[in-house]
């Protein structure tokens, strides 16, 4: 277990610290793909990889996170498979003897929600939005058989389970002496995302609103404008100063907004022109993105989230 000082923290957080996204495995005695960190003091995060989910990753390419309250352990992400989420319970056990007594969902994705069957073996609650609620509802047999054809034996023991407890706009709940705001500040990433915000300690775990190491990636059903709408008027006035993205260091602010919304802008900027120029979507796909290509993951999302954004802004 390794635990950030102060000093550290800061530094991470005043200076971009791009992942490697050919690293295998950081942490090869567990099926967690690095060991968990004290970010700031009782607030945890078992950093994934920023490459896409793979059988040597064990589908950790996101971030999972824990806040010992004191009087119980609140986990964000339930993990992409049943032991997975076993692995990141045997961290916390080796942090704190406080049982798990809640666990949050980021979203409908299989690496924040296959995880959830173990829990709910545990007996934890398992809080989700409804939009991510949907998703699993809809999608879980498919995304479980996604994760099952990656990660073979790992993937065993892993069911779809569905959240017991949702909300809509926010969930604001006391552990311990522990205040989280559990928000879905708007549209964003993709359906349902949620973000803890801790007031107290001014720190933010912010899903997939957020990235910085790894380029964000645009869906089909990804509403450009509006993540970029509910980046300035809902998650800037919170203005935390310490920010665990989905996938990436813990790091702050200025360097998610720089990676994140302003790769939105710029992409958008640069699609503009492109219609206003009478381009296709043939040619869509190579507007020049070279600005963001030390983002790990450019090569497989750079062409992609061009195309989805020329389809997105043609009918704006």
């Amino acid at each position: 277990m390794r635990f950030w000082t102060a000093p550290v923290v800061m530094a991470l957080l005043a200076a971009p610290a791009f992942a490697n996204e050919e690293i295998a495995d950081k942490y090869p005695q567990s099926e967690l793909y690095d060991s968990p960190v004290e970010v700031i003091p009782h607030v945890f995060s078992a950093i994934g990889a920023t490459a896409p989910p793979t059988y040597e990753n064990a589908g950790h390419n996101n971030n999972l996170s824990f806040v010992v309250t004191g009087a119980g352990v609140v986990v964000v992400n339930g993990g992409a498979s049943a032991r997975l989420a076993a692995a990141l319970h045997e961290e916390i056990k080796r942090v704190t003897d406080q049982p798990v007594v809640l666990v949050i969902n980021e979203n409908g994705q299989g690496h924040a929600v296959l995880g959830n069957s173990y829990w709910a073996d545990q007996g934890v609650d398992i809080l989700a939005h409804v939009d991510a609620i949907h998703e699993v509802a809809e999608n879980g047999d498919f995304i479980l058989q996604g994760m099952q054809a990656y990660n073979r034996e790992r993937a065993e023991g892993t069911r779809v389970a569905i959240p017991n407890l949702s909300f809509t706009d926010r969930y604001d709940v006391t552990i311990g002496d522990v205040s989280f705001e559990i928000l879905h500040l708007g549209p964003a990433h993709g359906p349902g995302d949620t973000q803890v915000w801790i007031p107290q300690w001014d720190i933010m775990i912010a899903g997939d609103i957020a990235f910085h190491e790894r380029m964000p990636p645009i869906f089909a059903d990804t509403c450009t404008s509006c993540w970029i709408d509910t980046w300035e008027n809902a998650l800037e006035p919170l203005a935390p100063t310490y920010v665990i993205p989905g996938h990436g260091h813990p790091t702050n602010l200025a360097q998610v907004r720089r990676y994140t919304r302003d790769y939105l802008v710029d992409l958008r900027a640069k699609i503009g022109e492109h219609i206003d120029a009478g381009g296709d979507l043939t040619d869509a796909y190579y507007v020049d993105q070279s600005n963001w290509e030390m983002l790990d993951t450019f090569e497989e999302l750079a062409t992609k989230n061009a195309g989805r954004v020329y389809e997105e802004m043609e009918w704006e």
